[in-house]
């Protein structure tokens, strides 16, 4: 019946459809074979869903971090100055930034001055850090210029200053509010250094997406901070920022060679790459723990076929002896279990995707329904949970699914396929 025929001959795939669908009193497993797809589904499903928030949690964590921070903090070493005074402070800090505009590949240099400080407000008070940074400067940083996520006029920011929504909430402030900034560095006096209190006015309100900037960051005009934190004529650090922060590690010994003897360099994989390198371990665990989780239910696929072999042993017996080959019977069997895993796969892709697309209405939900507080920003330093759809995350999904399905149902198939036909009938 077989001989001469091609692989995947049509009677094959209608035999295992046959069998497939065949309810329990006509000897099918249907409940076996529905609880293996749902098992493939649910795990795929899962698989797709955590590649998809893990790539899209490091995705925004790295954006909010180039789009807030400088991708290369350039600083000086300490160094005796001819007062005979230590310190860390750039004098010539206009040439140098000169030289460092001039490094293939840099974008826009940044002096800063900056300093640590007690913002206070007739609701309250909270330390922050101040950036003395350039207007035309501060205009041009990602996550601090969005009109659509901020208040205020960045165009008056010469006028006063600009704080992130997190200190604007503890300090109960708003666009037009004035609030006290307090150095404990002030003005130096015979009698010692006494603070420096001085009033700005809110022109600019920013939310930069993360919580720890949002909380804590002020920005002020650089010559006034030049002058609030006693920086006349110099800067402490550079902000800089090139074309591909990916690979910033390249521009090390340019950037190096332009700062001089006494430069000093802080990317923003240095500050963050612990931090990244243990998401990517994370990343790795994730994918083999789902992996299993995979292989357990492409388990239930053999449990079902072998079940399905023992239920069909006198129809194996009966085909054989018609001209059936042992290929024909393992292939019959193979497409049971590969369907199942096809089919499940295929569920579990797309509830995966739409989980990814739909993940904002559906963390509201979830959120709504536990009464709120689900994501603390504090802790997890982003404002909600981000999802990234990549394709290579899929594809290594269903190629592991698939895999795994295809694999393990070669086993009870090749039962299937060596059962003697003698023995299967001999008690018929």
């Amino acid at each position: 019946m077989a001989n001469g025929t091609a692989p995947f001959a049509p009677f094959e795939w209608m035999i295992a459809w046959r069998y497939l669908r065949a309810r329990r009193a006509e000897g099918g497993v249907s409940v076996m074979t529905w609880i293996s797809l749902i098992g493939i589904t649910l795990a795929v499903f899962a698989l797709i869903a955590t590649l998809s928030v893990r790539a899209g949690f490091r995705a925004e964590f790295v954006d909010t971090i180039l789009g807030a921070n400088a991708h290369v903090t350039v600083y000086s070493s300490t160094y005796v100055t001819d007062q005979g005074l230590s310190t860390r402070t750039i004098p010539d800090y206009e040439a140098l930034a000169e030289r460092l505009r001039q490094v293939p590949g840099v974008t826009r240099v940044a002096p800063l001055v900056k300093g640590q400080v007690m913002a206070a407000s007739t609701a309250g008070n909270s330390g922050v850090e101040v950036f003395g940074i350039a207007p035309a400067d501060l205009a041009t940083i990602p996550r601090i210029a969005d009109p659509d996520t901020a208040l205020g006029d960045i165009a008056r920011f010469p006028e006063g200053i600009a704080i992130g929504s997190g200190v604007a909430r503890d300090l109960r402030v708003g666009v037009g509010d004035r609030i006290r900034l307090i150095s404990p560095d002030g003005v130096k006096t015979p009698f010692g250094t006494s603070p420096r209190v001085n009033a700005y006015e809110i022109v600019y309100v920013f939310s930069a997406g993360r919580y720890d900037i949002d909380r804590t960051r002020v920005y002020m005009p650089f010559a006034e901070a030049q002058s609030y934190f006693n920086r006349e004529g110099v800067a402490d650090e550079f902000e800089v920022m090139v074309d591909d922060p990916e690979r910033v590690d390249d521009l090390t010994p340019q950037l190096l060679a332009a700062g001089g003897e006494r430069a000093l360099l802080w990317s923003w994989r240095d500050a963050s790459g612990s931090f990244l390198r243990a998401l990517d371990i994370e990343d790795n665990v994730m994918f083999i723990i789902l992996s299993i989780l995979v292989l357990i239910a492409a388990m239930n696929i053999v449990s079902g076929l072998i079940m399905l072999v023992k239920n069909k042993g006198r129809d194996i017996g009966i085909l054989r002896t018609m001209g059936l080959t042992e290929g024909a019977v393992l292939r019959v069997f193979f497409i049971c279990g590969a369907f199942v895993g096809l089919i499940g796969t295929a569920f579990g892709v797309i509830l995966g995707c739409l989980f990814a697309i739909w993940i904002d209405p559906i963390f509201s939900a979830v959120n709504y329904l536990s009464g709120g507080g689900v994501w603390d920003p504090s802790i997890r330093g982003i404002y909600e949970l981000p999802a990234k759809l990549q394709a290579r995350d899929v594809l290594s999904a269903v190629l592991l699914s698939l895999g795994l399905s295809f694999v393990v149902t070669i086993f009870p198939a090749r039962r299937a396929a060596r059962m003697n036909p003698v023995e299967a009938l001999r008690y018929e």
